[in-house]
């Protein structure tokens, strides 16, 4: 292995640690459930977070093509998060009740911008300093290493030797401050050869969406992507399902537990078979989100009394799993597919479009308000359904 490839994943190691130690659908919802803040803003971190990161990057991607070095815009992206996220942990220590929950807000969005030059610049990084065959694994043996802390501070949270304190917890998302900014730190090691520059700034924006209907192969990536977001979307309503958000402190470290457990074992597997075929890597994950949304309405229709304590651990177990191999297919194909070297603009052009459907994907909790978490769930079970059909005529872009 090379040495970018071991700068790549120790950069990503940190990176992914600091996200699962401020995790917005756990972490930050307990903390501002536990300081007073209003329910109206705890309901849109999630979404603030997944479309503020995604929104951005077709604006970014011109800025990342005009410069021949794109590191900086990950360095630069991964140290601003780290300094938000760090003022979201001051806010939480020093504030209470809707102030402090706005000035949260404030700083996640800034962190989701943040992150949104990160991810637009990240795999056009990859591609020209880590060889095709090994791109996979950089994700997967980074994901199985963050993990692992991830799972360590929920065992600690879970048998209260890490406090279950407003104050601990908002240590914790200091740290993860601490650890983006060292990523960015790590970076900046990297040797990123020269790339091809395009300074054109007055390209109209038809040419940059220009592969929406030129390309076909991006076509289907989209459409496989877009139904996939279902893997993203049902954490929250298996949580609803079984009712794991009542009693608070004593479920965030069961939660994170499940999730991180779920990263750790698949992870690396997932890595190493996108390296080989990216597309089977999500015809599966589609196929076991779809079986494990299924079960989950199921579950929810039927009802299992006091087995369904542990039947929704499970389900979220198998979710994470799922979301794990959606998330490290859908990478890898991105990265290996001909792009024409313009893979920034295609990753920034997906990214949009999916922030866009993610926000739309927020009226589904309207949808389990009116007929309960089990229809969604069904409703993301068919997606995923339909996901192994358009995965399924992708090309395999890993053969030459």
């Amino acid at each position: 292995m090379s040495r970018a490839y071991f700068i790549h994943v120790g950069s990503l190691v940190l990176t992914k640690a600091a996200d699962g130690l401020i995790d917005p659908k756990l972490v930050l919802a307990w903390l501002l459930n536990a300081i007073g803040a209003p329910g109206y803003i705890i309901g849109i971190l999630v979404p603030v977070r997944e479309s503020g990161s995604l929104l951005p990057q077709l604006f970014l991607a011109r800025q990342i093509e005009a410069q021949s070095q794109r590191k900086s815009f990950w360095i630069a992206g991964s140290a601003v998060q780290g300094i938000a996220a760090i003022g979201i942990a001051a806010a939480a220590v020093l504030l209470s009740g809707a102030t402090v929950g706005w000035i949260v807000l404030a700083c996640l969005a800034v962190l989701a911008v943040a992150r949104a030059a990160c991810s637009a610049s990240y795999k056009d990084i990859l591609a020209r300093t880590v060889k095709k065959g090994q791109r996979g694994k950089v994700s997967g043996t980074a994901s199985t290493i963050a993990a692992v802390i991830v799972f360590a501070f929920a065992i600690l949270l879970s048998f209260g030797i890490w406090p279950r304190t407003p104050l601990a917890v908002s240590l914790a998302v200091c740290i993860a401050g601490g650890l983006w900014v060292l990523a960015a730190v790590l970076f900046s090691r990297l040797d990123e050869p020269e790339a091809d520059t395009d300074n054109d700034d007055g390209r109209p924006l038809s040419d940059l969406v220009k592969p929406l209907w030129d390309d076909s192969e991006f076509q289907v990536y989209l459409a496989t992507r877009a139904l996939l977001i279902s893997t993203a979307l049902a954490p929250p309503f298996l949580v609803m399902l079984g009712n794991l958000g009542e009693g608070g402190p004593g479920n965030l470290g069961v939660l994170l537990i499940a999730s991180s457990l779920a990263a750790i074992l698949s992870s690396y597997f997932w890595g190493a078979l996108s390296d080989r075929s990216s597309r089977q890597t999500l015809m599966i994950a589609a196929a076991a989100a779809c079986a494990t949304f299924l079960i989950a309405a199921a579950v929810g229709f039927i009802g299992l009394g006091e087995l369904k304590a542990v039947a929704i651990p499970a389900l979220i177990f198998a979710a994470q799993i799922a979301y794990n191999g959606a998330r490290a297919g859908r990478k890898t194909h991105l990265t290996d597919m001909d792009a024409g070297g313009r893979t920034a603009v295609y990753t920034a052009l997906s990214n949009t479009l999916i922030g866009v459907m993610l926000l739309a994907g927020g009226l589904l909790g309207f949808v389990a308000d009116a007929f309960g978490p089990a229809v969604v769930l069904a409703i993301l079970g068919a997606f995923s359904g339909f996901a192994v059909l358009t995965a399924w005529q992708l090309s395999e872009v890993q053969a030459d």
